[in-house]
Parts: structure tokens; C-alpha cells; sequence
């Protein structure tokens, strides 16, 4: 439970860092909502693009997919949304840097800006997030194994009194138990029976 809160606080807060990192600076001051989205595959330009069709589209759609695997405690979105937003940060950078025939870092605002740093972090946030998440645990039916001893009488028998179920063949308990099969009634025994011969206990008088 307590994983799955923070994975979910460190996705959420990379979604957020990564929708607000366009409304900051990225290259020389320029804002990475100035970037059009289009521009990542046919080269950069001086124009500025529209905000829906900026940089922002692919992280606010990778904001979507935290959202969504958060609800769902889906790792697998949550990890996409962050390779979306890295993905498109890296690719950005590798443009800008065709454009301009390199990329600096200064402190004069010139160079690299926190937009940048904000959308790298997002990335690595969301990462993080997925990672942290313990995400959906199938729930497995348990089926009851039929207990073996379940059967077995409890009360005396024609064989005898009732036998342990933990006792061995051949112990006191189970004298005459078989180790492969066992009949809860022995056959029926039959016992002839001496009849006396009235010709025997009272013979015939004598002439």
C-alpha cells in the first residue's frame, strides 16, 4: 500500500514537471511551447508554433498515461509515459543541436534552460514512479485439496475400533492395514455348528 502511494505521488509530480516544463525556457530563452512538434522531424526553425501543436502535445498526452496507470496501478503506462517524455526531450535536443551546430549550458540564460532540466526530471520522476509502484496483483482462486482422511470412520467398525489417521501399517494402531487399500467391512465368517443326533442321546430299548 505504501509503495503504491509513493510511486503514485513520484508519477504524478514527473507528469506535472513534465506539462510545465514547455511554459519555461529551453534554448537561448525560447520557450518549449515555441517548438512545434513537427519541426522534431523536419528540422527547427525561427517560427513559432502553436500551443496545442508545440512540444506540450506529446507530454500532455504522457501526463494521460500517468493518469490512466495510476488509476488502473498499471507500471507498464506509467513507465511509457515516462520514455515518451525522455524520448521526445532527447530527440528535441538532437535538433537543436543540428540547428545550431551545437549545445551550450550558461548561467546568462543563453544555452540550455530549466525547461530542459524540468522535462528531463519528469522523465526520470515517471520512471521512478513505475519502478516504485508494486502495480496489480492477480488474484488466485484457491482450490481445497480433498482431505484424505476425511473419509475415514470415526466410530467402530465390523473390523474393529476406528484407526488412527496418522498410524503406520503394521503398528499397533493399524495392525491389519493394508498400505494400498483398505475395506471398511471384512467379509462375513460362517461357522458350522454341532447338532445332536436324537438317535445317539436316546437309544432304543433293548428286547
Amino acid at each position: 500500500m505504501i509503495r503504491n502511494v509513493v510511486g503514485s505521488v513520484l508519477a504524478l509530480a514527473g507528469a506535472t514537471a513534465a506539462v510545465w516544463s514547455p511554459f519555461r525556457a529551453w534554448y537561448d530563452g525560447r520557450h518549449g511551447r515555441d517548438y512545434a512538434v513537427d519541426e522534431l522531424f523536419t528540422g527547427i526553425t525561427d517560427a513559432t508554433a502553436d500551443v496545442l501543436g508545440s512540444i506540450l502535445l506529446p507530454f500532455a498526452f504522457a501526463a494521460l498515461l500517468t493518469l490512466v496507470g495510476v488509476v488502473l496501478r498499471s507500471r507498464l503506462l506509467v513507465a511509457l509515459a515516462g520514455i515518451v517524455v525522455l524520448g521526445f526531450t532527447v530527440f528535441w535536443m538532437v535538433r537543436v543541436g543540428q540547428a545550431e551546430g551545437s549545445l551550450v549550458v550558461s548561467g546568462d540564460g543563453r544555452g540550455l534552460g530549466d525547461g530542459v532540466a524540468n522535462a528531463f526530471g519528469g522523465g526520470v520522476l515517471l520512471l521512478i514512479g513505475a519502478l516504485v509502484m508494486p502495480g496489480r496483483k492477480s488474484r488466485a482462486h484457491r482450490v481445497d485439496r480433498p482431505d484424505r482422511h476425511h473419509h475415514r470412520p470415526t466410530h467402530p467398525t465390523p473390523d474393529g475400533p476406528p484407526v488412527s489417521p496418522d498410524a503406520s501399517p503394521g503398528t499397533p494402531e493399524a495392525p491389519n492395514r493394508h498400505p494400498q487399500a483398505s475395506t471398511p467391512y471384512a467379509a462375513t465368517r460362517t461357522f458350522d455348528v454341532p447338532t445332536p443326533d436324537p438317535e445317539r442321546e436316546n437309544p432304543p430299548p433293548k428286547g
